[in-house]
């Protein structure tokens, strides 16, 4: 008795805190997803209720994916490395962090809708027309990252990001969660690199994804690529130790449910969990039940509740790339079904002598496709939509702005392979690619490593068809945000496997490997190193947070605001509503011109006073506002912002000058 209460209570092994500290922050992230996602449907989103239900879904989690969760063979040195990598990009960053809240891209709009619902716990938001003196055909309620749709305001994106990110609002630290998000992925991902390449090398894999500048940059703003990457590095985690002999079902369940979730948080990440799905089809007719598919298909289901719900018109935005992939899906769906029901008529069949060669030879094929790809292709789209012509309008302007040539319809994709080696180096891609394969020559000869089949899946999956087509604007940094999720920390990982398997290699062959560590150091981190320095110790956009602040200081509690000039509008329109807390609008304009009409803008201030509110009117410069009263300077900021870099890495930043002019007619 006395025995198995010390075996209880004795101290736990590093091997078992690394364990278990790095799949906790894919259960956390997970458990507060699930626990606010119903609450924002109810519009019941609050600290108390969405902190206690989360707690509980925690508890739950955690009991079921912990209780048997195996050790892993780790000194208690190695597990403090990867804990020094982490509290190092947790500071470094903490301390670096951006301040993007003025709406010009993504995580401005990602901190402008987490603020709404830490503020008011439920969505759609309401346009407030009565506060303009009713609906008027010259106020437009929309403006960048917030559409105008049935008769209310919404968000661009899945509510995901937003919900973890309101929790850092709620603790007065919106701007602080990107780097505790960074810090926990790092964790993720050296807990992940330890189970399938060996501890020895999780704090050096840590180091080098933690200091890569796509890592940098989406751990210092509000971003969706940092949880979508905790899910499904999270998820490989996870499912590593379900499939162990006497693993339960329940672990199995948990670990589909976390890769599903990573829906919930970027509706690209559809993509990323279909090896999943293929993969729980081979447990089924393997006999190990379909508990994966089960937890996998509640994850995605969620995350198609929140699209629909919260979404429609970010969706209807994305028709031409979601349509192609919900296809896809669908055919994967009839495939892994076929192939589960005919599993035991395919197990009879005879591969091919020579497939593992085959397959290996594939990989490499498709890399060296990779390579040459900018000598044999251009890739470029024709603009049809707005949209389409608003990038062909922002590349021309980028072009001229690199001293490049200029076209519009040029996008750059096929430079795609290059921006990985950019970031992480030949080193890095090099090693990866002999790991795959060798993976791939080992899985189709032996069977085995069966652990590394849906990572391996997973990563070349999504690493070749997102260089294959980035579908994002192509200037970087911003563009290396699409090789976040996967991409970047797949290959890391991959090439320390690599590295461990050219060390055993050249140990069986008689040569010395003592220097083998001082080398695999200096050729991850070197690359890595020499890129990123150019923009790791600056800032971007920093003091919006003090502009903005200033802002809603200067105006009335009781006024109703009419940004009357485009780039104010689609700027400040969210700020003014939901930061401020002031309901806004801004004045239709034709299309010939950047202002409204007078006669329009006289008739919507009268409209504000019959509904007995103060009229506020906002412009970037003070002759946009001299016809109407004295204008006041609100905001004049200059910072940082991001380089804008077509063919080669940033290596710095842009100027960036943002003004503000108020008028009380």
């Amino acid at each position: 008795m006395r025995l198995a209460w010390l075996e209880r209570t004795r101290r736990p092994s590093a091997g078992r805190v690394l364990a278990v500290a790095s799949v906790l922050p894919a259960l956390a992230v997970a458990s507060w997803l699930l626990a606010g996602l119903p609450l924002l449907l109810a519009g019941w989103f609050r600290p108390l209720p969405t902190v206690i239900l989360g707690a509980a879904v925690l508890v739950v989690l955690c009991r079921v994916a912990l209780t048997r969760l195996p050790d892993l063979d780790a000194t208690a040195r190695q597990v403090g490395g990867v804990f020094g990598v982490a509290l190092f990009s947790l500071v470094f960053n903490l301390v670096m962090h951006g301040e993007q809240l003025i709406v010009r891209r993504d995580p401005a709009t990602y901190a402008q809708y987490a603020i709404w619902i830490a503020r008011h716990g439920s969505l759609p938001i309401p346009r407030q027309a009565e506060a303009f003196g009713g609906d008027d055909p010259a106020l437009w309620f929309r403006s960048m990252g917030f559409y105008d749709a049935d008769g209310a305001v919404v968000p661009q994106f899945l509510p995901g990001p937003p919900m973890l990110y309101a929790a850092g609002e709620w603790l007065g630290g919106l701007l602080l969660t990107p780097p505790v998000l960074g810090a926990l992925a790092t964790l993720v991902l050296a807990g992940a690199v330890a189970r399938l390449a060996g501890a020895r090398w999780a704090a050096l894999a840590a180091l080098t994804f933690a200091i890569s500048m796509p890592i940098l940059y989406t751990s210092r703003a509000t971003f969706s690529e940092i949880a979508s990457l905790i899910l499904i590095f999270g998820g490989v985690a996870l499912l590593h130790g379900a499939l162990r002999d006497g693993a339960g079902r329940w672990e199995r369940v948990v670990a589909g449910l976390v890769f599903g979730l990573a829906v919930l948080v970027r509706i690209d990440a559809l993509r990323d969990v279909l090896p999943v799905l293929a993969f729980g089809g081979l447990l089924l007719a393997l006999r190990r039940g379909f508990s994966l598919l089960a937890g996998l298909a509640a994850g995605v289901g969620l995350g198609f509740v929140a699209a629909w719900a919260f979404a429609g018109p970010y969706l209807e935005y994305l028709s031409r790339s979601v349509g192609p992939l919900l296809i896809i899906c669908a055919v994967v769906v009839v495939l892994t079904a076929v192939g589960t029901a005919m599993a035991g008529r395919l197990s009879g069949l005879r591969l091919p002598r020579r497939l593992p060669e085959i397959g290996a030879g594939l990989v490499a094929l498709v890399m060296l496709g990779l390579a040459v790809r900018p000598w044999v292709q251009t890739v470029r789209r024709e603009p049809i939509t707005e949209e389409d012509w608003l990038t062909y309008e922002f590349l021309r302007v980028t072009q001229k702005n690199n001293g490049l040539p200029v076209d519009g319809e040029r996008l750059y994709f096929e430079d795609s392979l290059y921006w990985v080696i950019w970031y992480v180096g030949v080193p890095v891609v090099v090693f990866a690619t002999l790991a795959a394969v060798v993976l791939v020559r080992r899985l189709l000869r032996e069977g085995a490593p069966f652990e590394w089949l849906l990572p391996l899946a997973v990563i070349g999956w999504t690493t070749v068809t997102t260089l294959l087509k980035p579908e994002i604007t192509p200037d970087h940094p911003w563009a290396s945000r699409r090789l976040v999720p996967v991409v970047i920390p797949g290959l890391i990982m991959l090439a320390v496997w690599g590295l461990a398997w050219t060390r055993e290699r050249l140990g069986r062959g008689g040569r010395g490997t003592r220097w083998f560590g001082g080398a695999a150091v200096v050729l991850l981190l070197a690359p890595v190193a020499f890129t990123s320095i150019g923009t790791a110790f600056t800032p971007i956009e920093r003091g919006e947070r003090a502009a903005v602040e200033n802002l809603c200081a200067s105006i009335p509690s009781d006024a109703s605001v009419l940004i009357v000039e485009r780039v104010t509008a689609e700027r400040f329109t969210q700020v003014v509503r939901g930061t401020c807390g002031i309901p806004t609008a801004q004045v239709r304009r034709p299309r010939s011109g950047d202002t409204p009409s007078s006669g329009d803008v006289l008739r919507l201030i009268e409209g504000v006073r019959r509904a007995g509110r103060t009229p506020v009117l906002l412009a970037a410069e003070p002759g946009q506002l001299s016809g109407y009263g004295p204008p006041r300077h609100v905001i004049a900021l200059d910072t940082r912002q991001d380089e804008r870099s077509l063919v080669k890495p940033p290596d710095g930043t842009w100027r960036l000058a943002v003004n503000v002019w108020m008028s009380l007619p």
